[in-house]
């Protein structure tokens, strides 16, 4: 596995790998912050299935985290993160610096309206800003055919999809964007780097948070919408959680709230325990 860390030699080392492929070998991009666990690494390996060479990139953005937010603690493993990627035969990691992904003078940002909208993006305003920025400072520097995002993070993955389709990202750049299904521990607890700074009792809590939104899904289908995601919070403030930002229906697409389910309708929560923000989601039908 090659690692790089300025953008010349990124380029460089790209037009290489393609280079020794043969004809036609596409080139699959898993943007990530680090601190990998298992989701990422299946990233890793579905992106192993679709393409014959895979680029991964490290870099925690300041972009996306508020002022009052997780950058500084926001774990960083560099040492261990590059063993795992060395065992999943990844060819290529991408690790800029904050002064290579943004040179001194750097003043463009890019807003999504519309999916950014609601849930996270109302609770950490310019968040979306700073993930459709570097995801498309991304896109440019390796050129990929393919790039890959986790689900939980599924207002993220529909604000990229936009982004791209409205600057022309996905033709020729970026064939596909690909989403992959939530990777859970035992529990059921959505994998995230942010369940590092769980205690014993609140990891414990924590995982009570996707069967609270199992049940209130099962109650959709007969109940009152407002009514089950009242309950919820109220389950989830019971599971041992200190407050909830969100629970809410939407559509799975446009990111809409909705009052009642359908075939296109996802439950989405975000809640905190402790100093920990937790998010989730799941298909509602």
């Amino acid at each position: 596995m090659q690692t790089v860390r300025a953008l010349n030699p990124l380029r460089q080392t790209v037009d290489a790998l393609r280079g020794q492929a043969a004809g036609g070998t596409r080139l699959a991009l898993v943007p990530t912050m680090g601190a990998l666990h298992e989701g990422h690494l299946t990233l890793v390996r579905r992106a192993r299935e679709l393409a014959g060479l895979v680029a991964v990139s490290i870099f925690v953005n300041p972009r996306q985290f508020g002022p009052n937010e997780d950058l500084d603690a926001y774990p960083r493993q560099m040492e261990r993160d590059r063993a795992l990627l060395e065992a999943e035969d990844v060819d290529l990691l991408w690790a800029p610096d904050v002064g290579a992904m943004y040179p001194e003078g750097y003043a463009t940002n890019i807003g999504v309206s519309g999916v950014s909208a609601g849930l996270c993006g109302a609770d950490r305003p310019g968040h979306f800003d700073g993930v459709a920025t570097v995801v498309c400072k991304l896109f440019n520097q390796v050129r990929p055919d393919i790039a890959l995002f986790g689900e939980k993070d599924w207002q993220q993955l529909a604000v990229i999809r936009r982004m791209a389709r409205d600057l022309d990202l996905t033709q020729p750049h970026v064939d596909d964007i690909v989403g992959v299904p939530i990777v859970r521990e035992e529990d059921g607890l959505a994998m995230s780097s942010r369940n590092a700074y769980l205690s014993t009792g609140q990891r414990q809590a924590a995982g009570r948070l996707n069967i609270a939104m199992r049940e209130a899904i099962a109650r959709l289908g007969s109940g009152d919408a407002a009514a089950v995601m009242a309950d919820l919070r109220a389950a989830i403030i019971a599971a041992g959680f200190d407050s909830v930002d969100y629970a809410e229906l939407r559509d799975a697409d446009s990111i809409e709230l909705l009052d009642a389910a359908n075939g296109n309708a996802r439950l989405f929560v975000a809640a905190r325990i402790g100093g920990t923000r937790l998010i989730d989601n799941m298909a509602a039908r």
